[in-house]
């Protein structure tokens, strides 16, 4: 049932700042909104245009709390679907208080997290894929993250798939004829075609769950371990990715005893640096506690920086050789960056040795900012980006990505029928559940469990 209350609550950001708005949205908004606001020209609120903007003052009886603009939307022509107001006010949090405690009073109720989108998705105007990519475009922090939620929330990934289930669905009722004409047998659906759908289906489900991988490091950033031995130069390397002081540089061994973390945009793309502590044999309870948490730091990240001296390589270089094998047989899926540091120090003969040993090294000098931006670069080589320069859909939602899984076992089965001359009883089954996880995507299947779950991750006011 959709509700029909008003609901009340700040759209900006809590705390003090120029401007605050305040959204109002249910039957009866522009009512409430009319009964405190008096405008500069006598105009009544309920009598306006949709989409109008107003000059005036809110007003407690005779007490005027502040000069106000106040924008009408009327529904079905809203965010929300209903009739709706929203009042720019000033930034101050006492004005803000004032305000919304006087609508309380005069008949709305606070919005609930997430409450104006749901009622958005239940009067039809985003489905429930778009509704969650309201929530991903708010939190969206890098270009790549922002491009994919605002194609989401354009409907190109609904769209894909409402399309894909408006097809199936056509041969299911198909299917579900011949089911009442079984004793004439008689075929309705053309199994040709039917095989071409269900191949056609089958390529585009793989598609978008093969997309996750890359859409959901986008979404929430890459993680990088930046890992080696203690002292060379692990933080001073994470300082000048990030360009400041984020990191203590010390000549002392083992100075970082603790992981380090911090975010950077290359590209459009989030990356997620950890500068970790040293690996080395130590009797040192705390630092030997720095190293363990190294490993699981690189059990989490995406990708690893093994770091080394290049200028100590003629001395430690089979000790080195060591250390990389037990991180590529330890971790031998990840992708490995070797990077020599301190170049700036070796001679062209040690350049040339130095890549003779190791064929895919990076030299650079993190101290002199030498050849960090080919870092960068490397790194950004890592991610499929030929998706997001094409436009295509990129699936970044766990949800979506479970559904679709479901999806594609469900289509399998029915192909498997197909090929193998299933009854037609056994294989409308699948087909339905099929349809039931595309629906689960956008929305038109649903219960108030799922749409609990989604929308109070909402921030209240959208």
């Amino acid at each position: 049932m959709i509700p029909q209350d008003s609901i009340v609550a700040l759209a900006t950001p809590s705390g003090a700042g120029a401007i605050a708005v305040i959204r109002i949205s249910g039957k009866d908004a522009i009512t409430i909104g009319n009964s405190v606001f008096k405008s500069i020209k006598n105009k009544e609120l309920t009598t306006q245009k949709t989409h109008t903007l107003h000059l005036g003052h809110i007003m407690d009886d005779s007490k005027t709390l502040d000069e106000v603009l106040v924008s009408i939307f009327k529904g079905p022509n809203s965010y929300t679907g209903e009739n709706t107001i929203e009042i720019s006010c000033h930034g101050s949090t006492y004005i803000q208080q004032q305000i919304i405690q006087l609508l309380l009073r005069k008949g709305c109720r606070m919005a609930d997290p997430g409450e104006f989108t749901l009622r958005a998705f239940l009067n039809g105007k985003l489905d429930l894929s778009q509704a969650e990519a309201v929530a991903d475009l708010i939190s969206s922090d890098n270009e790549a993250s922002h491009q994919i939620a605002m194609q989401q929330m354009r409907g190109g990934f609904s769209n894909e798939i409402a399309k894909l289930r408006e097809e199936l669905l056509n041969f299911a009722s198909l299917i579900e004829l011949e089911l009442d004409f079984a004793e004439e047998d008689v075929e309705f659906a053309d199994r040709t075609q039917f095989h071409e759908l269900l191949n056609r289906i089958e390529f585009v489900l793989k598609r978008l769950i093969d997309s996750f991988a890359v859409g959901n490091v986008i979404k929430n950033g890459i993680p990088v371990a930046i890992v080696g031995e203690p002292n060379v130069g692990k933080s001073t390397l994470l300082n000048a990715l990030l360009n400041e002081e984020r990191a203590i540089v010390s000549e002392i061994a083992g100075t970082t005893r603790d992981t380090i973390e911090d975010e950077l945009v290359i590209g459009g793309i989030g990356f997620r640096f950890i500068d970790t502590a040293g690996i080395r044999e130590t009797e040192d309870v705390v630092e030997s506690i720095g190293i363990r948490k190294t490993f699981e730091k690189i059990e989490q990240a995406q990708v690893v920086v093994f770091l080394f001296d290049s200028s100590e390589f003629k001395v430690s270089g089979l000790k080195l050789k060591v250390e990389l094998e037990k991180i590529k047989n330890q971790f031998p899926l990840k992708p490995l960056v070797i990077i020599g540091n301190k170049a700036d120090k070796l001679e062209e003969k040690e350049i040339v040795n130095l890549k003779a040993e190791i064929p895919k090294i990076l030299l650079i000098s993190a101290k002199e900012k030498q050849g960090v931006e080919e870092l960068k670069n490397q790194l950004l080589s890592f991610v499929n980006t030929g998706a997001l320069r094409n436009n295509e859909t990129i699936v970044t939602n766990t949800r979506h990505y479970d559904s679709l899984l479901k999806a594609l076992d469900e289509i399998q089965k029915v192909k498997f029928g197909l090929e193998t001359n299933l009854s037609s009883d056994l294989m409308a089954l699948d087909i339905k559940e099929a349809l039931y996880q595309f629906g689960m995507i956008t929305g038109q299947v649903t219960n108030d469990e799922l749409l609990g779950n989604i929308f109070t991750n909402f921030c209240i006011g959208k």
